[in-house]
């Protein structure tokens, strides 16, 4: 392997421009690899944080209520208008033991009870429809860090306190410390004192959801000791459907994952992920081309000099070995200053780009990319080296 390896590097340095030029040309389709890679995952990690960084990835809810059909003796013929049931404000009973069961799963990282309904808010003579979230705050918190997201005050819940939104705010003239009084109906109202406001960054949010005390928000939606749902987060994301089936066969009740209900989002992601594997198949093409063409050109041009080995005895397996060597060593040389380019776009993006997002270098990339390019390499390097493997010697020392 020594001889093979030495004669290897003797052919690529003496046509030393063209080794230059493919290595140029794996090294840039290395890094437009690397880089769009790094991209679209970035991409994917901003959209899902900004998109589910202000909801669970599952809620566990009440099932649906079905009206209930009388049933007619056998042969009896009956007619029946069936309309869906509107489906009223309740609680999932024994939520305390779902919580329990929620508790123990593995996948499951975080379990926050919560009730939520609609309310009014109210100040002077201004009226909102708001949307009232009543939240255990320490188990709230690691499902959305909303004390991350506060502009003004304390992310403090607690009896007579309440978390607002900055429009909310901004539209009730509200500032932390001021009183807003929360309406539900039927003479059911509470005044409460602002202590925080928070910007999620999603309008409907800023603009709708008002934080209370669990028990505060029980007693305003007439829901003494119960919760409307759970939220639930996972440790895999994309495996959260497969986990919100699980707790709905373990519950019974209604389970409904974020790939579910961000049905479009879902498919964004996938189109990018698939395009992504597309390009990076395309590069790589390129990639095994270049290095084909240059090692073809190579056995043309080496003819004389093949044939003069295999006439002092070298082996078919040692011509073989001397032109895979040589597509291995281009692809490996060229993947190394590929992934260095690489790793300087995405140093560069994230230090002098747009501050849109920033790009992490996923641990292994770099290393499965040369390892991937320099397969391509010797994958590449087959064909010409089988064919200066299969020159006769006598033929190709006459080789004009």
């Amino acid at each position: 392997m020594w001889l093979e390896l030495m004669i290897a590097i003797k052919f690529l340095r003496q046509g030393i421009s063209q080794t230059l030029l493919i290595l140029v040309g794996i090294a840039v389709g290395v890094s437009v690899i690397v880089f769009i890679t790094t991209l679209i995952l970035g991409l994917q990690s901003n959209i899902i944080d900004r998109t589910l960084g202000t909801q669970s990835h599952i809620r566990v809810e009440p099932p649906r209520e079905e009206n209930a059909v009388i049933g007619v003796p056998d042969g009896t013929l009956a007619l029946r208008i069936d309309e869906k049931r509107g489906q009223r404000l309740r609680s999932i009973n024994n939520w305390i033991q779902v919580q329990s069961v929620l508790d123990t799963l593995p996948e499951a990282t975080a379990v926050s009870p919560v009730v939520a309904g609609p309310a009014f808010a109210r100040r002077g003579d201004v009226i909102k429809s708001v949307s009232l979230l009543g939240i255990d705050p320490v188990r709230y918190e690691r499902i959305v860090p909303v004390s991350e997201d506060i502009v003004a005050g304390q992310f403090r819940v607690g009896a007579g306190n309440a978390v607002i939104g900055r429009l909310l705010a901004d539209d009730l003239g509200l500032e932390v410390g001021s009183k807003l009084r929360l309406e539900t109906g039927d003479d059911r109202h509470a005044i409460v004192t602002v202590m925080g406001i928070f910007e999620l960054g999603v309008r409907e949010l800023d603009l709708r959801y008002v934080y209370v005390d669990l028990k505060q928000a029980q007693s305003l939606l007439d829901l003494a000791g119960g919760v409307t749902l759970i939220d639930v987060t996972v440790r895999d994301l994309f495996a959260a459907d497969v986990a919100a089936r699980r707790i709905a066969r373990l519950t019974g009740l209604k389970s409904e994952s974020w790939i579910q209900s961000n049905a479009q989002l879902m498919n964004a992601l996938t189109s990018q992920r698939i395009s992504t594997s597309v390009i990076s198949f395309f590069v790589a093409i390129s990639v095994a081309f270049g290095i084909a063409s240059v090692l073809a050109i190579t056995v043309t041009q080496r003819t004389r000099e093949i044939g003069i080995l295999r006439a002092m005895g070298a082996r078919r397996e040692q011509i073989l070995g001397v032109f895979l060597l040589q597509g291995g060593l281009l692809a490996f040389l060229g993947s190394i200053f590929g992934a260095a380019l690489g790793y300087g776009l995405i140093w560069s993006f994230n230090r002098f780009g747009p501050k849109l997002f920033y790009i992490p270098l996923p641990g292994g990339l770099l290393f499965v990319t040369m390892g991937v390019a320099t397969l391509t390499g010797l994958l590449a390097a087959m064909v010409p080296a089988w064919r200066a493997s299969r020159l006769h010697p006598v033929e190709a020392i006459r080789y004009v």
